[in-house]
């Protein structure tokens, strides 16, 4: 028996739905890569999707509910399975040092395959609103997820968040740097010998650290 018109636009809905989420996902991301954050609105995103604005609304509740789609789903931020290598398990048995050494190490390579997450942390550092600080909750959520996970309370001796911190900054600031400008502090960071000499550099640090506890 053919189907009703009804039948076919129930059948067809969920896949436009799905459809126009991820449009408006990627219309976000494309948005902040080439504009920043200054254009970002649901006008413009709409136009950019190619959908009506009153989507947004239904889809996301509005731009901050987008902008959290965004950075949930939209690969904006490395997974926790990404951060621990891939195998949370076989992080999980690893010594306290292997395991702050690899983190860093996925970290970076997380972040140096993001270009458009470099582009979105250069912006933030000239622009703070609801929106920057949307994606920064998503971060700190998910970089405290992991840590909680992992990293125990090291006792007085040492403070694993901070050094976690300064890493993670390091890396953040070296990376979007090397975006623009090759050379920092005679390391070639256009060349991957230069991102192994950072690795090396971290691995250095944490050893050390671990002389602490």
């Amino acid at each position: 028996m053919p189907k009703t018109q009804k039948q076919v636009g129930l059948e067809k809905r969920p896949r436009d739905r799905e459809a126009t989420r991820t449009l408006l996902i990627e219309a976000v991301g494309k948005m902040l890569a080439d504009q920043g954050f200054t254009k970002l609105g649901v006008n413009a995103v709409a136009k950019a999707a190619g959908v009506d604005k009153v989507l947004i609304y239904r889809y996301f509740g509005g731009m901050p509910g987008l902008i959290s789609a965004f950075g949930q789903e939209g690969d904006f931020w490395p997974s926790i399975e990404e951060l621990a290598g891939g195998d949370i398990e076989s992080f999980r048995r690893q010594p306290l040092e292997d395991k702050l050494y690899a983190l860093g190490r996925n970290f970076l390579a997380g972040i140096r395959r993001r270009p458009l997450t470099q582009e979105i942390m250069a912006w933030e550092m000239v622009e703070r609103n609801d929106l920057t600080v949307e994606l920064e909750t998503i971060r700190e959520t998910r970089m405290l997820r992991f840590a909680e996970m992992f990293l125990p309370d090291a006792g007085a001796g040492i403070d694993l968040m901070a050094i976690s911190a300064i890493i993670g900054a390091g890396i953040t600031y070296l990376v979007c740097r090397s975006r623009k400008v090759r050379w920092y502090n005679g390391i070639d960071l256009g060349d991957d010998e230069g991102w192994k000499r950072i690795e090396q550099g971290i691995g250095q640090v944490i050893k050390g650290a671990m002389k602490l506890l």
